[in-house]
């Protein structure tokens, strides 16, 4: 499982907050529903997104708009329209005087907006929740930023519009699913700019000789490797193993691996039916106390008060 792949196990849709905003001129929604993953889509008309501290990026059909971290931002149908929506924690809608919105807005099935003659539809999706292994790809991203219909180069938009109002069942695991994909699709076309600052282990994953081994320690944490065993296996000797990776990497094969085990580890341990004993073991550590030894330098933090801190 690589960096990218790991994904679909972090913040991974599980009945995420996911909709149909139909939106008729002027409109201004300002987003302040704290959700650390969201992801618009437009499929018709045009918009804005307003960052807090940024300048504003027009939108066209086909473009995605990944906003990460919970900062707040507003979308608009120009730049100088006033909020006429506020979407708080919870996905409640106000107006700006507080009145609720929520009922009126409904549209039928997962669609929201104005307008039932709309001059811009959009698909909006929201994570609700954020894996550390997930996190250490995410870190890289601007808190907000918009790949174009272009880059993305994928049918998701139009199969996701079609399929976002169809009540039939089993249609909240479909539509998560295709959230996913869209989502990935979406950080693979921005992290293929040049400019993107994507980390170094994510570059490093298509080198011919790291990229194989990356894929090993993060396919099988539980394994006991070393540098040697994976040197091996490259076909390569250890120093010139060791030196390559870390150059691309940005850090040492060892120190990438007991940060991934630790990632994989915190994101386990949100699962309250998983022991802490199952957890050590299944990314590399013997006990529970080595495991809470390299987590707590890791974290500042127990397993179990992290497990805590996440219920």
């Amino acid at each position: 499982m690589d960096g990218l792949s790991a994904l679909l196990e972090g913040p991974r849709a599980r009945g995420a907050f996911l909709v149909r905003c139909l939106m008729g001129d002027p409109w201004a929604i300002r987003l302040a529903d704290e959700a650390p993953l969201s992801l618009t889509a437009i499929v018709a008309g045009t918009a804005w997104a307003l960052p807090d501290d940024g300048p504003p990026l027009p939108l066209h059909p086909g473009d995605v708009v990944i906003a990460r971290g919970g900062d707040h931002w507003t979308m608009a149908d120009a730049e100088t329209t006033p909020v006429t929506v506020v979407i708080r924690p919870g996905q409640e809608c106000y107006a700006p005087d507080g009145r609720r919105l929520t009922e009126e807005y409904d549209l039928g099935v997962r669609s929201w907006g104005n307008s039932r003659d709309p001059d811009t539809v959009m698909l909006s999706g929201s994570y609700l929740l954020e894996g550390e292994v997930s996190a250490r790809l995410l870190r890289a991203l601007p808190a907000l930023c918009v790949v174009g219909e272009s880059e993305l180069g994928s049918p998701l938009i139009p199969l996701l519009d079609a399929e976002i109002v169809r009540p039939d069942p089993g249609q909240d695991a479909v539509l998560d699913r295709l959230l996913d994909l869209l989502l990935i699709a979406a950080l693979r076309a921005w992290f293929s700019r040049p400019e993107s600052s994507a980390p170094g282990w994510y570059v490093a994953q298509g080198d011919p000789i790291i990229g194989p081994a990356l894929a090993m320690m993060q396919s099988d944490p539980a394994h006991p490797w070393t540098i040697e065993e994976l040197a091996r296996r490259a076909l390569v000797s250890r120093a010139a193993f060791a030196r390559r990776f870390t150059g691309l990497a940005g850090e040492p094969p060892m120190a990438f691996l007991t940060r991934w085990r630790l990632a994989l580890a915190a994101d386990l341990l949100a699962d309250q039916q998983v022991t802490l004993d199952a957890v050590a073991r299944r990314v590399g550590y013997s006990t529970p106390f080595a495991l809470s030894t390299a987590f707590k330098r890791e974290y500042g933090i127990s397993p179990r008060g992290y497990r805590q801190r996440a219920s």
